[in-house]
């Protein structure tokens, strides 16, 4: 018959041992993230985008009604703030991971 290897006590409490050792060797590599700083991330990401497309539409508007010319300066200034804000969202999210 199939007879199953019984654990010693040792051998058990040897594996929990190394299981929490290793969650916790793996919490201390990766910082203290929890869900609000996952959130958090979204928030810097989406606002540094948003800000600077704003930015952005109302520096064009204001040129665009200054000095009328045949090209549309509110979406070339809003291309521009989405450019930049999405280079300012990458910097950040890589400086949170440390590869600066």
């Amino acid at each position: 018959m199939n007879k199953k290897k019984q654990k010693e006590p040792w051998e058990d409490f040897q594996e929990q041992v190394s299981v929490k050792s290793k969650r916790k060797l793996k919490a201390r590599r990766e910082g203290n993230h929890t869900v609000w700083f996952g959130l958090g991330m979204f928030g810097v990401v989406g606002w540094s985008i948003t800000i600077s497309t704003l930015l952005g539409i109302a520096l064009g508007i204001w040129i665009d009604t200054k000095f009328p010319s045949q090209y549309s300066w509110t979406l070339m200034l809003m291309f521009v703030g989405v450019i930049f804000g999405c280079l300012n969202a990458w910097y950040w999210i890589q400086s949170e991971r440390g590869n600066d």
